[in-house]
């Protein structure tokens, strides 16, 4: 692996796993409702195109970490449609 490949993936990593505490908190409280609803959808469907991006273009660490990051947060969107109605 080239070390400009590297850095993307180093980049993937640390902005995907911000998400992870905000998950665990949303399913720790069973509640997203100082979540914005408009802003999960919007950021989804962002995360959506990145990842069609990155496959478009073969863009590995980009397909990797807005895949994963995606996850993240349609899991965070689906616990706000199920606890917060």
């Amino acid at each position: 692996m080239d070390s400009v490949t590297a850095v993307g993936y180093a980049a993937a990593a640390v902005s995907t796993f911000v998400f992870v505490p905000q998950v665990i908190r949303t399913w720790r409280l069973k509640s997203a409702r100082d979540l914005s609803m408009a802003t999960l959808v919007m950021m989804c469907a962002g995360l959506a195109l990145w990842v069609i991006y990155g496959v478009l273009t073969s863009q590995a660490p980009v397909i990797a970490a807005n895949g994963i990051v995606f996850l993240l947060a349609s899991a965070i969107l689906a616990m706000k449609i199920k606890f917060d109605g």
